[in-house]
């Protein structure tokens, strides 16, 4: 018996620090990016797809995507703006005691506000690009050229000429995100991004886990 209570004390108190490890993970948990909240970035690619049979839903569905990326510009402005504070806090307590003001101002060059600012541009840009306006218009296209090589196509049964450019449309979201989010990346970081020096300092890949950018699921750091 008190073997068995000992394991059942131990598995208590391991499933108690797991519990604990995910609360303290949940810090970094964007609602945005990792809840089902990010399929509203796909909104206007949808609308996109069905616009011929559908055309008034084709607006509303680009005011769901810029509603989207309005709102997790401002989150991501929101993150930086609290997690540049606790940084700053931090590295203030700590060392205090040991060194000047002015070393502290140096370690970060660039105020709180202009990080934020950055943070908050940064991503209203790129989502604006890489999740609503490029593969809008890239879905636009395939919908349109496929439907027109159907209707031309008069050996295909009706239902296929109507439908037909819709699936072409839905089949092709998975293979543009990747491709547009990179080419967006590319884009800005030789324009924008060289303005204002977006992440002078560090990759602004490395919180992604890998190089490949997923602007409706993966954060950025500013620096």
């Amino acid at each position: 018996n008190t073997n068995t209570n000992t394991n059942t004390n131990t598995n208590t108190n391991t499933n108690t620090n797991n519990s604990v490890d995910v609360n303290v993970n949940d810090k970094d948990f964007n609602i945005f990016r990792d809840s089902p909240v990010r399929y509203f970035g796909y909104a206007n690619e949808l609308g996109e797809s069905f616009r011929h049979q559908f055309p008034k839903f084709v607006r509303p569905s680009y005011i769901v995507a810029f509603g989207y990326v309005f709102m997790d510009s401002a989150y991501s402005g929101y993150n930086q703006w609290t997690n540049n504070n606790t940084t700053i806090n931090s590295s203030s307590s700590s060392s205090s005691k040991n060194k000047p003001d002015s070393h502290n101002q140096n370690t970060h060059p660039r105020s709180n506000q202009t990080k934020t600012a950055i943070a908050t541009v940064d991503s209203l840009i790129w989502q604006s690009l890489a999740s609503v306006l490029v593969p809008g218009a890239t879905i636009n296209v395939i919908v349109s050229t496929s439907r027109l090589l159907l209707t031309r196509a008069t050996f295909l049964p009706t239902i296929a000429a109507a439908w037909g450019p819709s699936a072409f449309g839905l089949a092709a979201i998975p293979f543009i995100i990747h491709p547009i989010d990179k080419g967006v990346d590319t884009l800005m970081d030789h324009t924008v991004r060289e303005w204002y020096q977006y992440n002078n300092n560090n990759n602004h890949h490395q919180n992604d886990g890998d190089a490949t950018t997923e602007g409706k699921e993966k954060g950025r750091v500013y620096d």
